[in-house]
């Protein structure tokens, strides 16, 4: 398997796991009355001990050496704390403000930015498939979440600014992701990350202060969050973006929302409509579009 396929289907992976994390979010969130201000710290928290506690059996030496790295230091608190804890952050808030569905549309904003970066930080212009490409994504997102009524999309401002503060920081850690997986393994990034983001969003809320006790589902929803949502979601995109790049890496990142779709059917009853069915036609035939290269 070559190393851009493995890409693809690594970051596809990681889509995945963001769309369902999403979805359990938005479970939480209606069902279980948690906050986004007492989740995402301990989600963030949990996982950063996990990788930790893997990386100081398996990559001890990294583990402990990226913070005597000046440069890589400096990019790793960048990519850390404004890109994935942020992230978690603002997307989480914008799911408890609105729904997944809206949280993912606005998320999805960031291959917008990307490509913008990706275009000046190269000095050219933006090609005819990448532009396409685009708007193939974003129109299919577009109509599985409004169905083609606009009206459908009425969110709250406080919603739409973190949705948009959230695709900002998900362009963050996309471009920060070649420099710092060129030196250090992603499991070590993603431990740091999730460490710092944890500690600081739980001393800036003071979580401990929020009147709190989940159930049993209240639970399983948390260690799904942290395992699906966090571990594996980020592990395994972040290791997609090495390989093919962040420019494609976020196309195939539009997994999230497809999945999100279906798990709305299949575990909040929602129905499969004509719209649907051309929003997953849009988002398949832009992932068929990029994967034929430069032309």
């Amino acid at each position: 398997m070559n190393t851009k396929v493995k890409g693809a289907l690594m970051t596809l992976t990681g889509g995945i796991s963001w769309g369902l994390s999403g979805t359990m979010g938005q479970y939480l969130f209606s069902k279980q009355g948690m906050d986004s201000r007492w989740l995402v710290p301990i989600r963030l928290f949990l996982a950063g001990v996990l990788l930790f506690i893997y990386c100081f059996i398996r990559e001890r030496e990294k583990l402990f050496g990226i913070w005597k790295d000046k440069k890589a230091r400096t990019l790793l608190i960048f990519y850390g704390l404004a890109g994935v804890s942020a992230s978690q952050f603002t997307y989480f808030t914008t799911i408890q403000l609105s729904s997944a569905g809206v949280g993912t549309i606005l998320q999805d904003l960031s291959p917008i930015m990307i490509l913008m970066v990706t275009c000046v930080i190269a000095g050219r212009k933006p090609k005819i498939r990448e532009i396409f490409s685009l708007i193939l994504g974003i129109l299919g997102v577009f109509l599985i979440v409004t169905h083609g009524n606009v009206t459908d999309m009425v969110v709250s401002n406080k919603a739409l600014i973190y949705g948009i503060i959230c695709a900002a920081c998900v362009t963050v850690y996309n471009m920060l992701t070649k420099p710092l997986t060129a030196k250090y393994p992603v499991t070590v990034l993603q431990a740091w990350s999730f460490l710092m983001g944890g500690v600081l969003l739980e001393l800036g809320f003071r979580s401990w202060r929020i009147d709190y006790h989940p159930n049993m589902m209240g639970i399983i929803g948390i260690v799904f969050v942290v395992v699906i949502g966090n571990i594996v979601a980020f592990t395994v995109y972040i290791k997609g973006v090495e390989y093919i790049g962040p420019d494609q890496g976020i196309l195939y990142g539009f997994s999230e929302p497809i999945t999100a779709a279906v798990a709305a059917v299949l575990i909040f009853g929602s129905k499969f409509t004509m719209w649907d069915l051309l929003g997953f036609a849009c988002v398949f035939l832009m992932l068929a579009f990029i994967s034929v290269g430069d032309e």
